[in-house]
């Protein structure tokens, strides 16, 4: 190694090139894992898991007064201009 090189930095290369061996070897292993392994079949919740929706949720509306129309009227005017 170069003379400007520290024992530090020369540790954590070696540091750095073993965990990337480790790494590449694990990740190796899980492919083959995973390539050969069968597909699970997918999980079916049990019955009783979520309750089912008894009807559709009401509509929710608000009455507007005479000059909230208008103010609302005037918008629609106003973004159909654009």
């Amino acid at each position: 190694m170069p003379e400007h090189v520290s024992i530090l930095q020369q540790i954590g290369l070696a540091a750095l090139a073993l965990v990337t061996v480790a790494w590449v070897v694990g990740l190796v292993r899980l492919v083959r894992v995973v390539a050969v392994a069968p597909p699970e079949p997918p999980r079916r919740l049990p019955l009783g898991a979520l309750p089912g929706q008894a009807q559709a949720p009401a509509v929710e509306s608000v009455p507007l007064t005479a000059d909230e129309q208008d103010a609302f009227a005037g918008l629609v005017r106003q973004f159909s201009r654009r």
